[in-house]
């Protein structure tokens, strides 16, 4: 893809020598669902993951990574951080917090390194995909690589 302009997520995989696929689709506005992208890429909704940010009681922001198929338990996710509790952040915030906007919220090249927490699922898949850092780009490379690179924790945040 010569004339796809290097995301943060990208430039920071990159310099890591972490290897992955970019590949872009077509999106909606109106219709932000990664199953879109599962959908047009013709994975399963296992293999491709969204990215959601929380902030916990304590103040911190975390952050939570699981299937488009499934939805988050925010008491699962606060046990799984060691918090007592945590909500979603509102989405009008996401840019300021993250560097990103919806749709387009990479697990990879926040603003800031915050605490990242896989769903135990991922565990069970060779590849994933999450976004790229930019509506309509996903980055597909290995799960051991993804947990490794964003030093994140794994365990059961599904309802």
């Amino acid at each position: 893809m010569p004339n796809l302009k290097k995301t943060n997520a990208m430039r920071m995989l990159d310099s890591a020598n972490v290897p992955y696929k970019a590949m872009e689709y077509e999106y909606d506005e109106n219709d932000l669902d990664g199953h879109h992208a599962a959908e047009f890429f013709n994975l399963p909704y296992e293999e491709v993951f969204k990215t959601i940010v929380a902030k916990a009681d304590t103040g911190e922001h975390l952050v939570f990574c699981l299937s488009v198929d499934d939805e988050l338990d925010l008491k699962k996710a606060a046990q799984l951080a060691g918090v007592k509790r945590c909500e979603l952040i509102k989405v009008k915030d996401l840019l300021s917090i993250t560097g990103y906007i919806r749709g387009g919220c990479s697990p990879i090249g926040m603003k800031k390194k915050f605490r990242t927490f896989f769903d135990e699922m991922i565990l069970l898949v060779d590849e994933v995909c999450v976004s790229g850092g930019q509506r309509g780009l996903q980055l597909r490379l290995r799960a051991e690589d993804l947990i490794g690179f964003t030093e994140a924790a794994t365990g059961d945040i599904t309802q």
